[in-house]
């Protein structure tokens, strides 16, 4: 598997001077016994020369000489204690050169995973989560992994709910399961994951577990959803034009109609009915007029009118404008801006039209009163612009179509305001992202400080986080 795995040519080795060392061990076992049985013959012969007649004395001495062996006997036990040894030493080398191979492949092993874009889980056949890398932690949770405290899938919050399925799925059947979707709410953010599993197989290839893999795809997802939405644009434009042309045209000329017939009959017919009829036909013609105007704004591509301003001016000049609405709804407009200076290059009067498009949406967020605070923070690359109120929120199943063309949750909106904010920041290379709770929602603008000409066309590196 890895570089640093022992050749089977080491193994080879260590277990031959593991025999070697054993035999060695075996022949001085051996040697030691028989000097002990020398050494005793030798004394038996010691005790009866005492005793024999002058006679016998030249076959005592004879057999005497035959036990002189014990020398030799001696040296072999010399021999033998060097060869074990020697076997031994190469035995505890072995051994140890053995478990530094083993640690390096553990540690390589754990680098490895540890470098993994991917989150790698690993489960028994129980659904006992056994070990997780860096990544796994980041994308499911950090856990107690290792301790007595025992962690199952069943365990997770219900978003993660797909990996105990697709877990049991491979526990049950054995095969592989690939490319499972799900999403999860991460800090208020929608994270779309897509995760697979195969079994875990141990040295004898019995299934023991499972190991899961899941990956990140928020921001494939997310460049996905912007291309569709611009393919939109694309087709919007031409259709803007059209209707510019076959649309505006009649209705201005049945605006200039309805006014003169209004003045033609002003003072002649004294009719409550026929005032009022008048008055619906005007305000709905300024209506449909306004809407006409808002999608040729929307699907234009016009380009970006830079200039080098001051972002604290903008926001005290909104502060100013709106401040008379909101005291009238109770709300509370607070600003958080630097001491310093924070010019950067945008179209002033486009990016004047996102904040109030946010801070009008606020107030309809907090019908009964609340605050809103208006931040403005410089990084080290860009500025960002937050627009923070304290209303009710934005529900889950509606963020993601929260920057969609024509949606809208207000009987009189025409659900263009924040499409329109999203394309108008994608133009100037920023991003636009909002997190929400109950408890309110806040709309952070970034704007790159890069003095860079922006696109003209809808071509945008924008990372919106719905």
């Amino acid at each position: 598997m890895f570089q640093n795995e022992q050749p089977r040519s080491n193994r080879d080795t260590s277990w031959a001077i593991a025999l070697l060392t054993l035999l060695s061990v075996l022949s001085l076992v051996v040697t030691v016994w028989i000097l002990s049985d020398f050494q005793h013959e030798q004394e038996i012969l010691r005790q009866l020369t005492l005793h024999l007649p002058v006679s016998d004395l030249p076959e005592a001495n004879e057999l005497a000489g035959e036990l002189q062996l014990q020398s030799r006997l001696s040296i072999l036990l010399i021999l033998n204690i060097v060869l074990s040894c020697i076997a031994l030493t190469l035995l505890v080398k072995a051994y140890f050169s053995s478990q530094r191979s083993l640690r390096n492949v553990l540690v390589l092993a754990a680098d490895v995973l540890a470098s993994l874009d991917e989150g790698v889980v690993t489960t028994d056949s129980a659904g006992r989560i056994l070990s997780i890398n860096p990544r796994g932690r980041e994308l499911v949770g950090d856990f107690p992994i290792g301790t007595e405290i025992a962690v199952y899938l069943n365990n997770l919050p219900d978003d993660y709910q797909a990996l105990q399925e697709i877990c049991q799925t491979v526990s049950q059947n054995g095969k592989t399961v690939r490319d499972r979707v799900f999403t999860v709410l991460h800090q208020g953010h929608i994270r779309h994951l897509r995760a697979g599993c195969s079994p875990l197989q141990d040295h004898n290839h019995r299934q023991v577990g499972t190991v899961i893999h899941i990956h990140d795809d928020t921001e494939k997802t997310l460049i996905e959803q912007r291309l569709r939405r611009m393919e939109r644009y694309i087709g919007l434009g031409s259709l803007a034009s059209g209707l510019q042309h076959e649309i505006k045209n009649p209705l201005s000329a049945l605006s200039l109609h309805i006014q003169l017939l209004t003045e033609a009959i002003q003072g002649d017919i004294d009719s409550k009915a026929i005032n009022e009829s008048l008055e619906v036909l005007r305000t709905e013609t300024n209506r449909i007029t306004l809407v006409l105007e808002n999608f040729r704004d929307f699907a234009s591509v016009s380009k970006l009118n830079r200039i080098l301003v001051d972002s604290r001016e903008i926001i005290q000049k909104l502060t100013k404008l709106t401040e008379p609405q909101a005291a009238s709804l109770g709300i509370e407009i607070k600003t958080d801006l630097p001491a310093e200076p924070c010019e950067i290059l945008i179209d002033a009067v486009r990016i004047e039209q996102v904040l109030l498009n946010l801070v009008i949406n606020s107030f309809h967020a907090m019908p009964k009163g609340g605050k809103i605070q208006l931040r403005v923070r410089q990084l080290e690359e860009s500025l960002q612009i937050e627009v923070a109120d304290t209303g009710c929120g934005i529900p889950a199943y509606l963020q993601d179509k929260v920057f969609e063309p024509y949606f809208t949750t207000r009987n009189q909106g025409t659900g263009m305001g924040l499409a329109l904010c999203d394309k108008i920041v994608r133009q100037h290379d920023g991003t636009i992202e909002f997190t929400t709770s109950p408890d309110g929602t806040t709309f952070v603008i970034t704007l790159p400080l890069e003095r860079q000409a922006a696109s003209p066309t809808l071509t945008s590196h924008s990372n919106l986080r719905a």
